[in-house]
């Protein structure tokens, strides 16, 4: 799905990655990943925020995530909400999140 999906990347100032998302067709945000070293220092939140304005400038209605339970507070204060039980993906406990980008829940 690589190809039909917008890339956020954000990179320190020698070049180096400092972390990556991205938004599938369907407004999914999955492969979010920030490097050790830049945790904590609103890196996810940019990339998170580039994102959901990427899929409000394209006229998605909601963006939905497969959040791991312990980055449960991370996307609670950019405005997602759990939805349904706790899944497993590759070996680590998820739970889906929703944020509304239209209507009052905006």
């Amino acid at each position: 799905m690589d190809a039909q999906c917008v890339h956020a990347i954000a990179y320190a100032a020698d070049g180096r990655p400092m972390g990556t998302g991205r938004l599938l067709p369907d407004g999914h945000i999955g492969r979010m990943a920030v490097r050790k070293p830049w945790r904590g220092q609103g890196v996810g939140a940019a990339l998170l925020a580039a994102l959901v304005d990427e899929a409000r400038r394209r006229g998605d209605e909601e963006v939905i995530l497969a959040a791991q339970l312990r980055a449960r507070p991370f996307y609670a204060r950019h405005g997602f909400v759990e939805e349904g039980p706790t899944f497993m993906e590759a070996g680590i406990p998820h739970v889906l999140m929703r944020r509304r980008l239209t209507g009052p829940a905006e």
